[in-house]
């Protein structure tokens, strides 16, 4: 394939482009779709209540998270836990305002600043910037400038994403267990349920129930997806994260939240109910950046790992 290069820009508040090659984006109102060999892999969705991802289509051909509630759904299928919006980040405690639940607290989509996508030497990636405001009624506590990355290489692919969060004004993400950067998976990579058959993989070699709560360099499910083709669905976290390895919301169910703030309900400490708190002074950002690895096949420990120390 000859390198090829695509390029997106903001013309009058209207996003436009040149579109050739394999992958494309392409935007209306507030979602932003990721095209793949013509077909739609992805949508940027910053129309709900907090965006998300949805769908989300993995190298097997199905989509890899659950539909509920922003879909239909498929058989086994549950309809619980309808914040558990397909792949997104939220947390419940932000200076008393619970985004993780809480239906009047929103983070608004306020835009796209940036959009490109590329095909070079046979390997397809796709690029978006989005501002957002976490909005606690009509007042504002951050702003976040979120940058996600699409990389497409033979039966892997890799979602990268940047959350560069600022506070509007002093701002607490209190400890809870409710948050934070999260996917929920299709129902056949659940350990339970009608059609679940997977497992739960982390990087210290733990498995399943003892993912719960752990800190470590990513966790991953793994098991059938719904046309039966072997999966694997991981999170990673950054080694420049705050508090990384970070705390794991990996439950049998299907979630798997990274969620650094949650130490007290992770390790038991209920005499210590705010020893995870983070303050984020007036004005200051932080980063946090995650790695979500899409992968046809079987579970490999290896493989991960080695995802993970080149990211």
């Amino acid at each position: 394939m000859k390198n090829m290069k695509k390029w997106w820009f903001l013309m009058s508040g209207a996003l436009v482009g040149w579109v050739h090659g394999e992958v494309s984006l392409k935007a209306e109102g507030k979602t932003v779709s990721v095209l793949h060999d013509g077909e739609v892999v992805a949508v940027y969705r910053g129309d709900q209540r907090v965006p998300c991802i949805y769908p989300l289509v993995g190298p097997t051909g199905t989509n890899v998270t659950r539909h509920y509630p922003l879909g239909e759904g498929t058989t086994g299928e549950e309809k619980d836990h309808p914040h558990h919006v397909s792949f997104w980040m939220a947390h419940g405690d932000v200076n008393g305002h619970d985004f993780w639940h809480g239906k009047e607290n929103r983070i608004v989509h306020k835009g796209v600043t940036h959009s490109s996508s590329q095909s070079v030497d046979g390997v397809d990636e796709a690029n978006l910037t989005v501002e957002l405001e976490w909005q606690a009624g009509e007042k504002v506590v951050l702003t976040e400038e979120r940058k996600y990355r699409f990389h497409f290489e033979k039966e892997t692919w890799l979602v990268d994403v940047s959350c560069a969060l600022s506070a509007v004004e002093e701002a607490v993400f209190g400890d809870t267990k409710e948050g934070t950067f999260a996917i929920r998976v299709t129902p056949t990579l659940r350990m339970k349920g009608e059609v679940g058959e997977g497992k739960i993989l982390d990087s210290e070699g733990r498995t399943d129930g003892d993912c719960w709560g752990k800190r470590s360099k990513w966790v991953a499910f793994h098991g059938p997806d719904s046309a039966g083709e072997s999966l694997v669905v991981a999170l990673m976290d950054h080694r420049d994260n705050l508090r990384h390895p970070t705390w794991w919301h990996a439950r049998d169910y299907g979630l798997l939240a990274a969620n650094p703030f949650g130490q007290h309900d992770f390790e038991g400490l209920k005499d210590q109910p705010e020893i995870g708190d983070f303050t984020l002074a007036e004005g200051k950002s932080f980063t946090q950046r995650y790695r979500l690895v899409l992968s046809a096949g079987k579970a490999d420990g290896a493989a991960l790992e080695g995802l993970w120390k080149n990211w």
